[in-house]
């Protein structure tokens, strides 16, 4: 399992200009384009955009951290004091994930591979 934040999502509202930006930017072609999601692989990081994060909330990119067991990590940062943002969703192919906010309202995600 990555350690560290190992994806960085970003909400966008015209896809295809920010795919252009970023395929330029990271020398690549995304491994994934699909309408929900293009996501661009650099080594052991992943760079994606998400043109719905905008209606889901989101407000800038956000960092996600792979994590074994996503309600027991949901369940400790609880405890540590965070805010749950969003509540595990799966988002497609049992991939699950979900935001948590701390004292200063910054999100950070967890997500959880199948």
């Amino acid at each position: 399992m990555p350690e560290g934040i190992s994806l960085v999502v970003y909400p966008v509202k015209d896809v295809a200009a920010a795919k252009a930006l970023y395929r330029t930017l990271l020398g690549t072609e995304p491994y994934v384009d699909a309408p929900y999601y293009v996501g661009f692989r650099v080594g052991d990081q992943e760079i994606g955009l998400d043109p719905h994060g905008h209606q889901q909330g989101l407000t800038g990119p956000i960092g996600y951290r792979e994590v074994e067991d996503i309600k027991e990590s949901l369940d400790l940062l609880r405890s540590a004091g965070a805010q749950v943002q969003q509540d595990v969703r799966d988002v497609g192919g049992g991939k699950l994930i979900a935001w948590v906010k701390d004292a200063d309202g910054n999100v950070t995600g967890l997500m959880q591979s199948p």
